[in-house]
């Protein structure tokens, strides 16, 4: 027996193809368009359909090329979207330490001058100032990196696994 139009059927697999390929990227896709061959193969063996070898590979090839390509692209475009979110990251620090420059080392600076100076009070006044503002601009740091009140990366222990005092 030959296949027919209603027989076609079998070529709906490639929307759950595309699924897995876009859900898992390739392993998913390929994965899918394996099982879908597989299912036209028990189809075939089941229905007792002749099918040539363009019958064949016109069923075969679309569903796992599907699943490989569109896996594939899938995959790219969550790595471009990670390296993508690693350069946003890296602007931000940038910017978060060009303005720890722009704020404490000028601070210190301005603090030195006045030192060299002989303003001693000027000096003071600067360097406090310029306490108070990194002490701002850490606690900002620290806050915006939601690490739950921890100076210290997860996984990492200060001073020999004792905690810092609290000043």
């Amino acid at each position: 027996m030959a296949g027919n139009a209603v027989d076609a059927y079998s070529m709906l697999y490639v929307l759950p193809v595309a699924l897995a390929a876009t859900a898992f990227g390739q392993r998913g896709g390929v994965s899918a368009g394996l099982l879908a061959v597989a299912l036209i193969v028990i189809w075939v063996l089941a229905r007792d359909v002749t099918l040539g070898p363009t019958g064949w590979g016109a069923r075969m090839v679309p569903i796992v090329l599907l699943g490989v390509l569109l896996g594939r692209a899938t995959d790219r475009a969550r790595q471009a979207e990670t390296e993508r979110r690693g350069h946003e990251l890296a602007a931000l620090l940038h910017r978060e330490a060009i303005e720890i420059n722009d704020s404490l080392i000028q601070g210190m600076t301005a603090a030195k001058w006045s030192l060299e100076s002989g303003q001693t009070d000027a000096c003071l006044q600067t360097l406090t100032a310029t306490v108070g503002e990194a002490q701002q601009l850490v606690s900002g740091l620290i806050r915006r990196a939601n690490m739950g009140g921890s100076s210290e990366p997860p996984g990492l222990t200060t001073r020999g696994g004792t905690e810092p005092p609290d000043k």
